[in-house]
């Protein structure tokens, strides 16, 4: 027990510590200022998000970006609340640049297919796309005044087919917020990290971009419409495998776009089981390793515990490893937490360091045995 304990734990090391390594690998990426030349369309899928929509929209109004390369495209995934109505009043009162302002957004409805109704969603703007770049986010987040320009500029310096941008969580008071903020932070740090030693397995549909072309050559999201979530990692899974050298990470302060955490344990709870119902059909070996490894240790750390309290395991050994554990993921959780200009966080990181074991754990064990109910439908695990 004790040698494979230990064994579980130089491993972790090993895979955090590439991590923390690959993160500084990937060079941040400044603006210069490039002429814009590539055309987009933002793709916004949304369903019930009465309350989020007039933030998004006036965070579309302050984009910097000139009106005529871009398109807004609104998804509307049979909302049951006023959603369409705020858009079309938002339209209407918020400030406008220029009258082209209105007339690149449009709202369409969803055109149901399959089991997932937000690759549906993409795919059916995708359909309606005029431009030649499609950038997927969610209805709940803010967009960075020069978001469009940092896609742009890095689309003109690199060969780049796919890009996957960076996403955090906006800094609240109390401590949920903060522990969900540690949790994107280490998500964020390790899916930079592993495009640092060129084995990317992560990305996140609320800042993620790609050609249509590559979209139409991939088949879009057939071989994965059975499982509900996934528009992100099953693309860059299938966009890895035929054009390694053209997935790119865009570590731009400009790109980030912020996003709202869950309100209460309850729904973080049933947003967690959401993500994990997706892993067991993952393609990436590389990713399914470290998910494994991740959850080993996770248990493992729990496990010990256990044994420490009943006297059947070596208290300094357990020390041993938790420390190691402890050094290496505040290690790649601050590196993050710098780029992110959220350093204030780290001082919640030992209760969140402590808690984590137990809500990874509970989440993984739960995903297996039940579904969940996500904006009013229930799925499958």
């Amino acid at each position: 027990m004790v040698l494979i304990s230990i064994l579980i734990a130089v491993l972790y090391l090993l895979l955090i510590g590439s991590f923390v390594l690959g993160f500084d690998k990937v060079p941040v990426f400044m603006l210069k200022d490039i002429k814009a030349k590539t055309t987009f369309s933002v793709i916004i899928p949304f369903r019930n998000e009465a309350e989020n929509l007039p933030h998004l929209l006036a965070s579309i109004d302050a984009l910097a970006y000139p009106n005529h390369l871009y398109e807004i495209i609104l998804v509307d995934d049979e909302s049951g609340d006023d959603s369409v109505e705020i858009i079309k009043k938002n339209l209407d009162t918020i400030p406008i640049k220029n009258a082209s302002t209105r007339t690149n957004i449009s709202i369409i409805k969803n055109n149901r297919t399959s089991n997932s109704p937000k690759k549906d969603a993409i795919t059916t703007a995708i359909k309606q796309a005029k431009h030649n770049w499609i950038i997927t986010t969610d209805a709940d987040c803010i967009l960075p005044k020069y978001w469009l320009n940092s896609f742009d500029e890095f689309i003109q310096t690199t060969t780049s087919k796919c890009i996957i941008a960076p996403v955090t969580y906006t800094s609240k008071h109390g401590f949920l917020n903060r522990f969900q903020l540690l949790d994107m932070l280490s998500l964020q740090a390790a899916t930079i990290g592993s495009f640092g030693i060129k084995k990317p397995f992560m990305c996140n549909g609320a800042n993620f971009a790609y050609k249509k072309a590559l979209f139409l050559e991939l088949n879009g999201f057939d071989g994965n419409n059975n499982i509900a979530s996934g528009d992100d990692i099953f693309l860059l899974e299938k966009a890895v495998k035929t054009h390694p050298k053209n997935v790119n990470y865009l570590k731009c302060e400009h790109a980030i776009v912020t996003t709202k955490t869950q309100p209460t344990w309850s729904k973080l709870k049933v947003q967690r089981i959401r993500w994990a119902a997706k892993t067991s059909a993952y393609n990436n070996m590389f990713g399914k390793l470290t998910g494994l490894l991740v959850l080993l240790t996770n248990t493992l750390i729990i496990s010990l515990l256990l044994l420490v309290l009943l006297s059947a395991f070596n208290l300094k050994i357990f020390v041993f490893i938790l420390i190691i554990k402890w050094n290496i993921d505040f290690y790649l959780i601050y590196k993050s937490a710098s780029f992110f200009n959220q350093k204030k966080v780290l001082k919640t990181y030992v209760f969140g360091f402590l808690l984590y074991p137990l809500f990874s754990v509970f989440i993984a064990f739960v995903s297996l045995f039940k579904g969940y109910k996500w904006k009013g439908r229930h799925f499958k695990s």
